[in-house]
């Protein structure tokens, strides 16, 4: 009889819905040494993104945070099999009528919809980059993508399986109620200029109030970002393990300059 490890390992392999820029495919192999000896226990994440580190390892339970209520909205009606009925084609008119229709239920308080879920998703796919990005309004962007080909999803049953055992929260990460057993990853947008992709920004201060509150678990604690050189102090500062790794940056179909990344450890 397999057991409940066993059969986590053998689950069938789900790409992560929505793109998302800094996404963590490749980082996967890596995270997956670290958290083998730690699979029993639940995993953390205080900014999820995209989910390809929690759908790359796959755990029994876990714990899915993102400042992003529209990802939120989309997440959570995942966990109940998610439908879009919505036409979805790769269409430039089609596009920026969505965008206005998507920014009037921000505005009037209904984007946390099934409409508001079905429409960020088509955005998601469609607009340039797979950028998610808001205006200090809280309006979404992003301008109409140059795509040659769009693999559009409807169904996402085979979601509902894989989210079985995981809870999705939007809130600030601080106010996450984190077990001391629990195993945390977080993955803050890269410290570079822009790091709006939620109302508010993600700006240093956040860093480093991300970075102290990973230093009060008691758990396992990896983080990942950008080697600039105040991430690395701060890290150091705080007593962290610091590895390096060249991270690609792949956004659409095209490859950019590699980026030094930094892996801050603690208590492995």
């Amino acid at each position: 009889m397999a057991t409940a490890i066993s059969m986590a390992r053998e689950a069938p392999t789900l790409r992560p819905p929505l793109k998302w820029a800094g996404g963590k495919r490749w980082l996967v192999p890596r995270l997956r040494e670290l958290y083998e000896p730690y699979r029993d226990r639940r995993l953390v994440e205080p900014l999820c993104g995209g989910l390809a580190v929690a759908l790359g390892l796959r755990p029994r339970r876990a714990l899915l945070n993102d400042i992003s209520p529209h990802a939120f909205n989309f997440y959570r009606r995942l966990t109940a099999g998610f439908g879009i009925a919505i036409e979805m084609r790769n269409d430039e008119r089609l596009y920026y009528r969505y965008r206005e229709r998507f920014n009037r239920l921000i505005a009037t308080g209904k984007a946390e919809s099934a409409e508001g879920a079905a429409l960020f998703y088509f955005l998601n796919r469609t607009g340039y980059n797979g950028l998610c990005r808001f205006n200090s309004r809280g309006e979404f962007n992003v301008p109409f993508g140059r795509y040659a080909k769009i693999n559009y999803t409807t169904d996402f049953a085979d979601y509902r399986e894989a989210f079985a055992g995981w809870t999705f929260t939007n809130e600030d990460f601080a106010r996450l109620r984190i077990g001391a057993r629990d195993f945390v990853y977080a993955d803050p947008p890269y410290d570079v200029v822009f790091t709006r992709y939620a109302k508010e920004d993600f700006g240093w201060d956040d860093q480093v109030r991300l970075a102290e509150f990973l230093t009060r678990h008691r758990g396992p604690v990896v983080a990942s970002n950008q080697a600039t050189d105040r991430i690395i102090g701060l890290y150091e500062r705080l007593g962290f393990s610091l590895n390096y790794l060249t991270a690609p940056r792949r956004i659409s179909c095209k490859e950019r300059k590699p980026a030094l990344e930094v892996l801050a450890t603690r208590n492995l």
